[in-house]
């Protein structure tokens, strides 16, 4: 008998999220290509919001979120990877919402 699936619920000032697959080989704004096994030290992260704890309050499930991927919790669900983290752990958050931002975009 196969394992029945269970919701994953987060707590409190949680937040679960998803790392954005890279294309791998990327360009720098000079045009010079960089490799995907390139090391570059303290390079922030992008990812996808999966879910929120009750007392998150600046991030809704959908955003992406720039985030550091160093000393975060890291869980594997049905073969995907998935960070988790306290909502003060995040850098920034893109979403359509207009409320206040920096005036730049993706």
């Amino acid at each position: 008998m196969p394992d029945p699936k269970l919701e994953i619920q987060m707590l409190h000032d949680r937040v679960i999220v998803r790392e954005a697959q890279e294309a791998g080989e990327r360009r720098s704004s000079g045009g010079i290509l960089i490799p995907a096994t390139a090391q570059v030290a303290k390079r922030l992260t992008w990812g996808e919001v999966c879910g929120v704890g009750s007392h998150v309050r600046s991030v809704e499930v959908g955003d992406r979120v720039l985030y550091s991927a160093e000393d975060q919790f890291e869980v594997e669900i049905q073969g995907q990877a998935y960070t988790v983290m306290r909502e003060r752990d995040l850098h920034a958050v893109a979403n359509d919402r207009t409320e206040h931002g920096t005036g730049l975009y993706l």
